[in-house]
């Protein structure tokens, strides 16, 4: 199942039908949201692609989840009822928004991105060595000028 935050953003209008009950699942009601997200299918992409086909073959699709889920006891009702009542909370064909062939903000390419941050992490370097550089130049106590290292005598 795809991260939610990578689907596209679809409108409110599947609400009704992922957040209807399908049953109850050993206590609070189940809803579709979260009866696909346990059979690892994207609930937002699923609620779309069933919007989209004809009602009989959403209610052939919704049934078949239905029936998969692993605890048969979660409706008194058959999953074909349950399936029709659903299905019938989905928006028309041509209520269906599609927000993804409108992107939100220009994204900038990775390779022009990458280079802003090797050019900022440069320029943050250079800045570093400067005011070290800066600092051990001006130390307190150290005479102005480097002494020369002495060499010491080993002719002896």
């Amino acid at each position: 199942m795809s991260h939610a935050a990578l689907t596209p953003l679809l409108g409110r209008e599947f609400d009704a039908f992922l957040f209807a009950s399908i049953g109850e699942d050993d206590g609070p009601p189940l809803s579709v949201v979260s009866a696909l997200a346990r059979l690892d299918v994207d609930p937002w992409k699923e609620a779309e692609s069933l919007a989209r086909m004809s009602r009989e073959d959403a209610r052939a699709r919704l049934t078949s989840l239905i029936e998969s889920f692993p605890a048969p006891h979660l409706t008194s009702l058959s999953p074909g009822v349950v399936a029709a009542r659903l299905i019938a909370l989905l928006p028309q064909v041509g209520k269906v928004h599609a927000a993804a062939a409108a992107p939100l903000r220009p994204v900038l390419p990775v390779f022009r991105s990458r280079t802003f941050v090797g050019i900022g992490i440069v320029t943050l370097m250079l800045a570093a060595y400067s005011v070290f550089m800066a600092r051990a130049s001006t130390a307190p106590g150290e005479p102005d000028a480097p002494r020369a290292a002495s060499v010491r005598d080993t002719s002896r």
